[in-house]
């Protein structure tokens, strides 16, 4: 069975910084991409970013990019999303998300979703 557990949420003040963990686990072939979403209150669940498996590529949303990094180590089975001048519109619960398919991020479909990681901004 699949799982994956984010970590390294929490309370920063605005222009801070936060790395993100997403640990995997369960995966019986390791080709799998993995995606970052965010979902504050009251708003619809936005994608931020991805990371390919087999050549490392990335992706990022415009309102995240210059300011978020996203890596993986594949020896820990693990992604993070290093995320820097955080803002408060960033306060959010973070979900990781691994997919097969790389283009489903974007669409807003990948094949497993984390449970969330509680990210608050303040201002």
């Amino acid at each position: 069975e699949v799982h994956l557990v984010e970590s390294g949420g929490g309370l920063v003040p605005a222009g801070g910084s936060l790395r993100l963990s997403c640990a995997a686990s369960g995966f019986t072939e390791d080709d799998y991409a993995i995606g970052w979403f965010r979902q504050a209150p009251g708003k619809e669940r936005e994608w931020i970013s991805c990371i390919s498996h087999n050549d490392g590529g990335t992706n990022y949303a415009d309102s995240v990019k210059g300011r978020f990094i996203i890596s993986r180590d594949d020896t820990r089975n693990a992604v993070y999303l290093q995320m820097n001048g955080l803002k408060p519109e960033g306060t959010a619960d973070y979900h990781c998300a691994a997919s097969f398919r790389y283009a489903s991020f974007r669409a807003g479909a990948p094949d497993y979703w984390g449970q969330g990681t509680q990210v608050i901004v303040s201002a």
